[in-house]
């Protein structure tokens, strides 16, 4: 089969109608759940946009290109979720994408970067999500990490999505919304995905800042010392987990909003300023989150340490009581024939009350010092 035949296979945009048709019998479906699409293959969308609006031209993926390059004007927006290498191939072809970057974008796990291959700009993000929860415990997932590949050229840009969550469908009817934004280009498309994804990032903070007010007040409560230090060890592994899809961004966005790139417009380069400033607040916020679970822990174990003394301390106090009646006992039960008081009348009670008093005095003394 042709490229041609394969694209129109893959992205349902072939001419004979057969998507049309599914199309008009479902409403509008966010694709991004489930996974994978309901319409059988990797791709999500795939849409022209001239002068910043959606055209309705008629025809495959290739026709699409082909039209937007003859004409010098718009892109092609191409969406796809974990495509395989087969599902893929037509695609690298068309688009003339490097090797290296698309193993990246099919295999997926890699750290936020930004590359430069010929004309093309290959970005990835790592997107989070917040994982709901009754109570954090210490086998809790409470951040679930996903990617987004673009690759950015002057007349095309193509997300890549890995993971469940991440959805670009509400951004992309977002940015339809405004099209004298989009009409700038491609790059609009990377800057609202860059700003999308660092405000997911704000959003999983506030939600973990929840779990650790929970922890802190449970670890300062009465109680502190029988909280499970599970749960802070867990929330600092996914806090690690979310430190790994933060911190790295960084010099990404600083390269974006400084330096001359020719397939991002200078008017979009500025907007990644302020996508810049909103990282280093969830850089910082981070950071923060880190060096107050290790206090909380430290006081965690402080609590536990001196929860440790006390019961050495009352363990101690309660021996020393014992430790009387056990000495009287031991003296008189050595079966000697000549002992002070052992064949008198008021033998037994004497000792019984001298053992007694004796316990209660060293008992009052061990409260008077909190022992007991």
């Amino acid at each position: 089969m042709s490229m041609a035949g394969n694209l129109r296979k893959v992205t349902g945009l072939g001419r004979g109608g057969g998507l049309r048709r599914a199309a008009r019998r479902r409403p509008r479906v966010d694709l991004s759940h489930p996974a994978r699409s309901p319409l059988g293959s990797s791709v999500v969308n795939c849409v022209t946009y001239r002068d910043g609006r959606r055209t309705g031209a008629r025809g495959d993926l290739v026709d699409a290109v082909r039209r937007v390059r003859r004409s010098g004007e718009g892109f092609v927006w191409l969406g796809l979720h974990e495509p395989t290498t087969r599902e893929f191939a037509d695609v690298v072809e068309l688009f003339d994408l490097h090797p290296l970057a698309v193993e990246d974008a099919v295999e997926a796990h890699q750290r936020p970067k930004l590359e430069r291959y010929g004309e093309t700009l290959f970005a990835v993000f790592k997107t989070v999500c917040y994982v709901e929860h009754e109570r954090l415990t210490a086998n809790s997932e409470v951040v679930d990490t996903g990617e987004i590949m673009v690759f950015l050229g002057k007349d095309f840009v193509i997300t890549v999505r890995h993971g469940r969550h991440g959805s670009l469908g509400p951004l992309r009817e977002g940015l339809e919304s405004d099209p004298e934004q989009l009409a700038q280009g491609p790059s609009t498309v990377l800057h609202a995905i860059a700003d999308h994804v660092v405000d997911d990032y704000l959003t999983v903070i506030d939600s973990v800042q929840e779990d650790m007010d929970r922890i802190e007040t449970d670890v300062f409560a009465g109680h502190g010392a029988r909280v499970d230090p599970g749960r802070i060890y867990q929330l600092k592994r996914e806090l690690l987990e979310l430190k790994r899809a933060v911190v790295p961004l960084d010099r990404p966005l600083e390269e974006l909003a400084t330096q001359p790139i020719r397939v991002v417009a200078p008017e979009i380069q500025t907007y990644f300023r302020d996508v810049s400033d909103h990282l280093s607040r969830a850089k910082e916020q981070i950071a923060a989150f880190d060096e107050l679970l290790n206090s909380i822990l430290q006081a965690h174990l402080a609590q536990v340490t001196v929860a440790q003394n006390e019961d050495m301390r009352k363990i101690t106090a309660w021996a020393a009581i014992v430790a009387v009646p056990t000495m009287v006992c031991g003296v008189y039960g050595m079966n000697f024939d000549h002992m002070p008081e052992l064949h008198w009348r008021y033998g037994y009670g004497m000792v019984i009350g001298v053992t007694s008093v004796a316990c209660l005095l060293l008992y009052r003394a061990f409260r008077r010092s909190r022992w007991l």
